[in-house]
């Protein structure tokens, strides 16, 4: 008589996104197709990574590991290689698959396993997202540091017939993953928020001219900005829905990928003195219009037009949100238009990330300065383009930068004593350019006071944490701006924050993994290479060590040890000693 073995086990539930209406147009290309993919693809890479197919019924199929490390990265090379196969296919053939990984107890009854950790994995299968693989935490804390990926968190989900939430996580990019592959694992759904969610897109200029497109764009990123202000919203940041900007957009689409509810559209038109804004408001999750207005107006009362906008959203959309917050979202940073215009032109050039647009943005930060002497927000972008020319290699005359750093920051931080973004812009660039680490945290710590849904004010408070020796805190608040920026083509800062906290942690494997990710996003983005460099040193890989370290002297050719400090402001003694330890270990010359 066969007994019922129980053991612990990895288990992955895999099947194929929209199978049915691949089967409905044509029966037997995706039959084909499928035992293809199954047998030149999926197959080989369980075999290689010692796993056990344990049931297979029509497009699905679950595998049994003995080792969670295993069974993940058996699944994302396994997407991988499905994803090189469906770049040659034409769009309406591609067959995408979603995998979920578990690892609990099981019951092997013959040649197949039951029981909760068999259907978890299942669970988490249809959590994935097409071409993804989901986890649960049990794998997550077997695999983290271990395997060279990233993760997104998207924490508690309710799932059917299993009585206790499981907290799941998307694997979000492994070392090797082609570009259609790094597409389709970075975007696994956000769940969620507790409270209204929204994201607001780039408004269509209207006015016939290209070279107003400046203002439209501005007057997105400021409504942004405005209801950003309210602590009962939670406000997707405009990096994140940038990048929808000119694309014929699906609602359900921006909903799964930046986990929101609801989505704002408009135009802006611009003739002489009259503005024209529009808005349509949707319920993503329904594809519901919930209202559509146009606010007209002369270009002084550009303000009241913007605040006008905000309000309607937040009465649609959160309406018990008190009047008394209402007011105080409400504001107006000059009274002069010409600085103002000056302003979103330097905005708009400051968002192109190069070397000629950053003394661009500069330049139209001085203009806007000349204009009103007054504008917080113009001396926060002029102080953020001297903190951009730090970040990436740009400095000519340290001394000079740093004097007029200092200027910039210390006067944009006593007149924007309530702007959040004035007071995050000092914040950062008092602490990196300066190494003022105690007045720029509490500056940006301000900034989030004022503003919790400001993604930049995360991110540089992530970086300053990570140079006050407080690593969990700063990578939680990098965490935090990569939830509320999901979609930022600026991630890579994220994930080089996220890297350097681990680094001062100690842990080197996990510190490489993030830093290796954020320097895919941006090769030369100098502060993930300095961390990837020392922390393979550490962790005792020399060839990636000397390989980076290569990269990092072409970058920076004049970078040494007796200057390490030049560059990060490590207010610990210890850190700096275990920072220096890293670049001599990976060459860096005396």
């Amino acid at each position: 008589m066969q007994h019922d073995n129980r053991r612990l086990a990895a288990i992955l539930a895999a099947d194929v996104a929209g199978y049915s209406r691949l089967m409905a147009a044509d029966e037997s290309a995706t039959l084909a197709l499928l035992m293809r993919l199954r047998s030149e693809v999926i197959e080989p890479k369980i075999a290689e990574f010692q796993g056990r197919i344990v049931g297979s019924a029509g497009d699905s199929l679950l595998v049994e590991f003995a080792s969670a490390v295993n069974a993940v990265q058996c699944a994302v090379e396994a997407q991988e290689g499905l994803a090189d196969q469906n770049a040659q296919l034409p769009e309406e053939r591609r067959m995408s698959f979603r995998i979920g990984v578990n690892l609990g107890d099981v019951i092997a009854k013959g040649d197949t396993i039951h029981g909760d950790g068999v259907n978890i994995a299942a669970r988490l299968e249809k959590l994935a997202e097409p071409g993804s693989v989901c986890i649960g935490r049990n794998v997550y804390e077997q695999v983290k540091g271990k395997l060279d990926y990233g993760y997104s968190d998207l924490g508690e989900q309710r799932m059917h017939n299993i009585l206790e939430p499981v907290h799941a996580y998307c694997v979000r990019l492994s070392k090797h993953t082609s570009n259609a592959a790094s597409r389709t694992l970075t975007k696994n759904a956000p769940p969620l928020p507790d409270k209204p969610s929204i994201a607001v897109l780039p408004f269509q200029n209207m006015s016939g001219d290209p070279e107003q497109e400046y203002f439209a764009d501005g007057m997105a990123e400021e409504i942004i900005t405005a209801l950003s202000r309210f602590h009962g919203l939670f406000v997707i940041a405009r990096n994140s829905t940038f990048a929808y900007k000119g694309r014929a957009v699906d609602m359900k689409q921006v909903k799964r990928e930046l986990g929101v509810r609801y989505v704002l559209e408009g135009s802006v038109r611009k003739a002489g003195n009259k503005v024209r804004i529009t808005g349509q408001l949707v319920d993503a999750t329904t594809g519901a219009h919930l209202w559509a207005e146009r606010f007209d107006g002369e270009l002084e009362d550009i303000f009241d037009l913007q605040d006008q906008v905000a309000a309607s959203v937040v009465g649609a959309i959160a309406p018990k949100l008190e009047q008394a917050e209402i007011e105080r979202a409400k504001r107006k940073p000059t009274e002069s238009l010409d600085a103002y215009d000056y302003f979103l032109r330097g905005l708009a050039a400051l968002h192109l990330w190069t070397r000629d647009s950053n003394n661009d943005a500069l330049q139209l930060s001085y203009k806007a300065i000349e204009h009103d002497p007054d504008f917080a927000m113009a001396y926060g972008l002029a102080a953020r383009c001297y903190v951009r020319r730090k970040t990436n290699g740009w400095v000519t005359d340290r001394a000079q930068e740093i004097a007029e750093t200092t200027r910039l920051a210390r006067r944009a931080a006593d007149l924007g004593r309530n702007d959040a973004v004035a007071l995050c812009s000092a914040g950062v660039a008092l602490a990196l350019v300066l190494g003022d680490l105690d007045d720029g945290d509490a500056l940006i710590d301000r900034a989030l006071v004022l503003n919790p849904n400001l993604a930049l004010a995360w991110l540089q408070s992530s970086w300053v944490k990570v140079w006050l020796g407080q690593s969990e805190v700063a990578i939680e608040r990098a965490e935090r701006a990569m939830r509320l920026s999901p979609n930022d083509p600026q991630i890579f800062n994220m994930q080089a924050g996220t890297a350097a906290a681990h680094f001062f942690a100690g842990r080197y494997a996990e510190a490489l993994s993030w830093a290796e990710m954020s320097i895919r996003g941006q090769p030369d983005y100098f502060l993930s290479t300095f961390v990837a460099a020392a922390s393979a040193a550490l962790a005792g890989n020399d060839t990636v060590a000397k390989k980076v370290m290569a990269r990092l002297c072409q970058i920076m050719p004049e970078l040494r040890i007796s200057n390490l400090r030049d560059y990060v402001p490590i207010r610990r003694s210890e850190d700096l000693e275990r920072w220096v330890e890293g670049f001599r270990k990976a060459g860096l010359p005396e």
